[in-house]
């Protein structure tokens, strides 16, 4: 295949499994999931009171016949999803200690999961940011979409330094109606602010997917000899003997990890934390199937 980031069979394996959305979505067509407005779905959603104009064919005659009021039956009214995939292409993204670099990591997941989108039948978009967003793809439902996608995703190379913050900010703003905004990130970024631009997007409603993603050597940091570590966004640079500082750069990052986990619980976001030598697949396949069982109301 053209793109070493794509896997026709994981493709043809994660196509049998929907990716529904967790709360009503506000699309532009009619789709799978669940709309805010009323419809003409099989889904019963609730009885409101007649009122003078409306269709007497909706009037409930079972409900009048026990209450001797006149009621209308409503449905829920089904849509489709439009996905926004916010990837972070910042320095750090190009990260790499024995396994994928962080940003290959995160193509797969993109195109993945945007093919799988699109074939069901909804919309899939694409915006890269570093220090502000260097590319904004709306979306749409077409297939020939996801040739455009995959070129920006093969040409994406990771540099300066991050601007997710802003991004979600402004993706908030930009995107005025509900949909499922997908982040592809390490999240390298002040905490604080990354809860309010998380809580921006809540207040608008959407449906909030983060995976953070870390190489295993971040965590463990498994080294035995001095080495110069080197931040990859702004190029500072410190040499340390790694016996001496272990204990409280793993605490440190501990404390990192659970309060960015805290600051997506907070928002009820369908967070992931995972790391770059784990299967892909089993990846999207666990997000998939997670996200059926906790299918549930707005």
């Amino acid at each position: 295949m053209k793109y070493d980031f794509l896997d026709p069979e994981a493709l043809s394996r994660l196509g049998a499994i929907p990716l529904e959305a967790r709360q009503a979505m506000t699309g532009n067509v009619a789709g799978r999931h669940r709309s805010p407005h009323r419809g003409s779905s099989v889904e019963f959603a609730e009885y409101r009171k007649y009122v003078q104009g409306d269709d007497t064919r909706r009037l409930d005659w079972k409900a009048y016949a026990r209450s001797d009021r006149y009621y209308i039956k409503e449905f829920e009214a089904d849509t489709n999803l439009r996905a926004y995939f916010v990837l972070d292409a910042s320095g750090s993204m190009g990260f790499s200690a024995a396994d994928d670099a962080r940003i290959q990591f995160a193509r797969k997941l993109a195109a993945t999961l945007s093919y799988l989108i699109i074939d069901q039948g909804d919309a899939a978009g694409l915006s890269v940011c570093q220090e502000k967003i260097h590319v904004e793809i709306p979306p749409t439902r077409r297939p020939a979409h996801l040739n455009h996608m995959f070129e920006v995703l093969a040409n994406t190379e990771p540099t300066g330094e991050t601007g997710l913050v802003e991004a979600l900010h402004t993706i908030a703003e930009k995107v005025a109606q509900r949909a499922l905004v997908i982040i592809l990130s390490d999240l390298f970024c002040d905490t604080n602010a990354l809860g309010d631009a998380l809580q921006h997007l809540r207040y608008r409603k959407h449906d909030v997917a983060v995976f953070h993603m870390l190489d295993k050597q971040e965590i463990a940091f498994d080294f035995e000899r001095p080495h110069r570590f080197v931040d990859m966004e702004d190029k500072t640079s410190i040499v340390a003997e790694p016996t001496l500082v272990a204990d409280e750069y793993r605490e440190a990052m501990k404390e990192f990890m659970a309060t960015v986990k805290g600051k997506c619980h907070d928002i009820h976001a369908d967070y992931h934390l995972i790391t770059t030598d784990q299967d892909y697949e089993e990846i999207v396949h666990d997000f998939l199937t997670s996200r059926l069982t906790k299918k549930g109301k707005a």
